[in-house]
């Protein structure tokens, strides 16, 4: 095979790698109270440390292999540990272990405020080993949601599903897994009541364009054909990741357009969080569908995700629950329409397209699947750990942050205890932030 190929899956896994940390850590930091921050950061590394070790240890083994179990996950011992894993195939190893860190992050920013950090640290492998690995499986590892060689598309008498780079794997996983947890943690103090705003959008801008940087490697790294040295293999591998890197940049910027204006239609002004929130919206959606679109289906999905995230992130206050950094507004709504808008706008089997329904009827099915997997091993998971060390942190330490009360630090020090719950002048906390306000 091309070494230029494996030079650039080195490249993207590294890429990968970066949106977790710094990425996600700042973009997630920065929309967090100022009492917060360390410890949403501290969810992005530890998701980095933990997922990464148990990624080599099962996660590849359940996730690819010949030792299918049902069509659902992979034998999890045939490759223990890497075990006859070697040479270049490392390569493909350590990019979709970036995979698994990072969708396993993502979940974190619906938790913000309030979850153990000990409970997090629990969930983690074994959220990564009951929900994420199969579906990964399911999807690229010629499970039960894979293309031409899975069994969905027969079952149900549709087209092959598309999933390029993980629209169900990832964010539609992820998005669910944040909406259950939020729903067991319950809501934080104060919310719906008192503002909970970001303390520091500068750094959530800056990892927004991070994430939008490292996602050249998620998307186009993503890469379904291997350049094999031969002229003819050579153009097709440029002419797919051309297109992918194509349509994902022209994706990001119509979320962002979209998203704004919506914000000003709504609102009157656009904002800084908007843009970085419609950055993400638009990447997600894309990620499904980036090597199925052409440049202007992928607009045209971007304008769309970015108009219907910025309406959906504010569903929580009307339903009631508590997705602290919109997780379910922007990755299950954006990886939704993503999945499903490929129903209409693949260039082959496309409604849009004149090719009729059955791949938008396979598009929604995966969705669906997708959906009712992730929460019911997200909550047996997230039950399990709440009967064995809890899940919530008690009022005391909620009122005081999570960044001293879980890691005993805090992310300003100004010479007050401003970071510890307190006001400027050191006094009491006063009943007004017992009831949820900000510090």
């Amino acid at each position: 095979m091309d070494t230029g190929y494996h030079a650039w899956m080195l490249v993207s896994a590294s890429f990968v790698l970066m949106m977790t940390t710094p990425a996600l850590a700042l973009f997630y930091g920065g929309m967090s109270r100022s009492k917060s921050v360390l410890n949403m950061m501290m969810m992005s590394f530890s998701s980095l440390g933990i997922v990464g070790i148990i990624y080599v240890l099962w996660g590849w083994s359940m996730s690819y292999g010949d030792q299918d179990v049902a069509m659902l996950f992979n034998n999890p011992f045939e490759t223990f540990g890497l075990k006859g894993v070697s040479g270049v195939d490392y390569i493909f190893v350590g990019f979709q272990l970036t995979f698994a860190v990072i969708t396993a992050a993502l979940i974190s920013g619906a938790v913000a405020d309030r979850l153990k950090f000990s409970a997090w640290v629990l969930f983690l492998p074994l959220w990564v080993t009951f929900s994420y690995f199969p579906l990964a499986h399911m999807v690229w590892g010629g499970g039960f949601l894979s293309g031409e060689d899975g069994a969905l598309a027969d079952l149900i008498g549709g087209a092959a599903p598309v999933d390029y780079a993980g629209g169900t794997v990832v964010h539609i996983n992820a998005g669910v897994a944040g909406l259950v947890l939020a729903l067991m943690l319950g809501k934080r103090l104060g919310f719906g009541k008192e503002p909970i705003k970001p303390h520091n959008l500068p750094l959530t801008m800056i990892g927004a364009g991070l994430l939008w940087l490292g996602w050249y490697g998620f998307n186009v790294g993503s890469i379904v054909f291997a350049a094999d040295g031969t002229d003819e293999s050579n153009a097709i591998f440029l002419s797919e990741t051309s297109l992918v890197w194509l349509n994902t940049t022209v994706a990001a910027a119509a979320a962002v357009v979209g998203w704004m204006v919506i914000e000003k239609i709504r609102h009157g002004k656009a904002t800084s969080l908007g843009a970085a929130s419609g950055v993400v919206a638009g990447l997600v959606a894309i990620t499904p569908a980036c090597g199925a679109l052409s440049p202007i289906g992928a607009i045209i999905l971007g304008l769309v995700s970015g108009a219907l995230c910025a309406l959906a992130v504010g569903l929580k206050y009307k339903l009631g629950f508590d997705d602290a950094l919109d997780v379910v507004g922007v990755h299950l709504v954006g990886g939704l329409v993503g999945t499903v808008g490929i129903g209409f706008l693949a260039t082959t089997g496309g409604v849009f397209y004149g090719d009729g329904a059955k791949l938008l009827l396979t598009q929604v099915v995966i969705a669906l699947f997708a959906m009712v997997w992730s929460a019911v091993f997200t909550f047996l998971v997230a039950l399990l750990v709440k009967l064995v060390i809890g899940l919530r942190v008690d009022e005391e330490a909620e009122i005081e942050g999570v960044d001293f009360s879980e890691h005993g630090e805090t992310g300003y020090d100004f010479g007050t205890a401003v970071g510890r719950g307190r006001s400027v002048l050191g006094t009491t906390t006063s009943d007004k932030v017992k009831e949820g306000a900000s510090a």
